[in-house]
């Protein structure tokens, strides 16, 4: 499985940067349209930007972020208090929790905004029962230290175990537990790669209708 998930990881990665690098050509045309003032201006706006942002990762990496870890029952409250936005994964030991681990460990590094945890509900009695969690696997979204939403099952990911990695990205982003536009959002990725497929069409569309 950690082969399957590297690989998985190792594409996504690649698109990601891809966009990146196509939105930083982007940023560089417009760069050539400025006078030196603005420049300068928007240098130290973007190094302010970016310094607050790596103190943002910082603390949040502290906390855990950027990695799929296990917590006891008794840890779990005071980890929904230390982070903002945390997605817990209710499991047993089968094969649809094993799924949903695949795709949690691969969103957990490309949305450091985020805790990614899970418990395994056998050992955990008290809090199974005080969050009513029945049917495994369930994630529990939690924001501000409430849990305000539950993913159950895979009802909502197409009812089978072959939903990718996209798709439950895109379900947890509608509770907004994660960012879409995450550095390493893989539907982030997609989206952009299938913006500038449109434009390119669109473009070649045009030149047709000119010749």
């Amino acid at each position: 499985m950690d082969e399957v998930v590297s690989q998985i990881l190792e594409k996504q990665v690649l698109s990601a940067a891809k966009a990146v690098e196509d939105k930083l050509d982007e940023e560089i045309a417009a760069l050539d349209r400025l006078d030196p003032d603005d420049i300068e201006a928007l240098r130290e706006r973007r190094i302010q930007q970016m310094r607050r942002a790596a103190e943002r990762r910082a603390k949040w990496r502290a906390l855990g972020h950027g990695e799929y870890t296990e917590v006891p029952e008794k840890e779990f409250f005071s980890a929904a208090k230390a982070s903002e936005r945390l997605v817990c994964h209710f499991y047993r030991d089968n094969w649809p929790c094993k799924v949903v681990d695949k795709h949690l460990s691969i969103l957990a590094k490309q949305h450091v905004e985020t805790r990614f945890v899970k418990v395994h509900a056998e050992k955990a009695p008290f809090l199974t029962e005080k969050l009513r969690i029945v049917v495994l696997p369930t994630l529990a979204i939690v924001k501000n230290a409430k849990v305000e939403d539950y993913v159950v099952g895979f009802d909502e990911l197409g009812g089978k175990d072959d939903f990718s990695t996209e798709d439950l990205e895109e379900r947890l982003a509608k509770s907004q537990v994660i960012f879409l536009d995450g550095e390493g959002s893989a539907y982030a990725a997609k989206q952009a790669a299938a913006t500038k497929r449109s434009v390119r069409q669109s473009d070649t569309g045009d030149s047709s209708d000119s010749e």
